[in-house]
């Protein structure tokens, strides 16, 4: 005589059986909370057109608060080389790089079991670069970066989604059937509110390859202006003060970026800022600093002197490794 076979605990009508009552939720409440959450303001930037995005570094962040370590993988589904361009320039040429990825977002819950996966595309350039390992690198960097963030959104307004309408913080999931409010806002203890700063760019990025949102974003905070310049000393010579506001903006983020790319031993990244300094004219406005107490300058001579350091120090450091 055949044994009956038990139906599984889906398919049955009355109710919650042994099966589904000890089932644990997949997402825990502090999870949840998170994850209904709007975007911090202090986690978007605007890029060179005003357009407002993130940085891939501060979602893989999140995404490490959200579903712990090693609670999330990443697999790049995809990484084509579509153009490589070279343009004379003088003796030497510039290289301009296109790839494209796909990359997939797998996340995990405290089991290690896979909730669900997603999958973003995008291209990415290095543009104009003297170098072509370094075209390459930017160009690969850039696609697969854009392509993972736009996996990310998939999780909601946390991970910018709301960004799509136009550029707005403002949560637009706000709700999920799926988990009431009953099951997460007062489970638990509270969460630790880390008080995070301003999310900056990734040194060596390109600024320009930012998530592409549809239109320019509504007005957000502002983020935190770098350390304004030392007051020039009344027996130096003046300069016509910068009258455009917009320049004025321009040139504080830059000198921000190059403060912090001081001691980096790359020249590459001044060499991007170099160019977008010009970009927006105020290549030749006269800077201080870094470091402190450092004489009044061009940003550019203050740029081009960085760069001829590190090329020497570089050259120091490969004669004495030929010897």
């Amino acid at each position: 005589m055949a044994s009956a076979i038990e139906a599984p605990a889906t398919t049955l009508a009355e109710g919650p059986t042994s099966h589904t009552q000890n089932q644990v939720p997949r997402l825990t409440a502090p999870q949840l909370r998170l994850l209904h959450r709007p975007v911090d303001p202090k986690r978007i930037g605007k890029d060179d057109k005003g357009f407002a995005h993130m940085q891939a570094w501060d979602i893989k962040r999140y995404l490490l608060r959200v579903f712990g370590f090693a609670g999330y993988d990443t697999e790049n589904r995809e990484l084509t080389l579509l153009r490589e361009i070279e343009t004379p320039n003088g003796n030497r040429s510039k290289w301009t790089v296109v790839y494209r990825a796909q990359v997939r977002l797998i996340v995990k819950d405290a089991h290690g079991q896979v909730l669900g996966y997603w999958d973003g595309e995008a291209a990415g350039a290095g543009n104009n670069l003297p170098n072509l390992a370094d075209s390459h690198d930017m160009a690969m960097k850039t696609a697969t970066s854009q392509a993972f963030k736009r996996a990310a959104t998939h999780l909601g307004d946390a991970f910018g989604l709301s960004l799509y309408n136009n550029g707005s913080p403002q949560p637009v999931v706000q709700f999920s059937a799926a988990h009431p409010p009953e099951q997460w806002e007062k489970q638990a203890a509270p969460l630790p509110e880390p008080n995070d700063p301003q999310v900056q760019p990734e040194p060596g990025t390109e600024q320009s390859a930012a998530e592409d949102v549809p239109a320019r974003p509504e007005p957000t905070p502002a983020p935190a202006p770098p350390k304004q310049p030392a007051a020039r000393p009344a027996s130096a010579p003046t300069t016509p003060a910068v009258n455009d506001e917009e320049r004025a903006g321009h040139l504080n983020r830059l000198m921000g970026q190059i403060a912090n790319l001081w001691e980096n031993r790359n020249p590459m990244p001044l060499l991007q800022i170099k160019g977008d300094a010009e970009k927006h004219g105020v290549l030749d406005s006269e800077v201080q600093g870094p470091p402190p107490g450092r004489e009044w300058m061009t940003m550019r001579k203050l740029v081009d002197d960085r760069i001829a350091e590190l090329n020497q120090t570089t050259k120091n450091g490969q004669e004495r490794g030929a010897a």
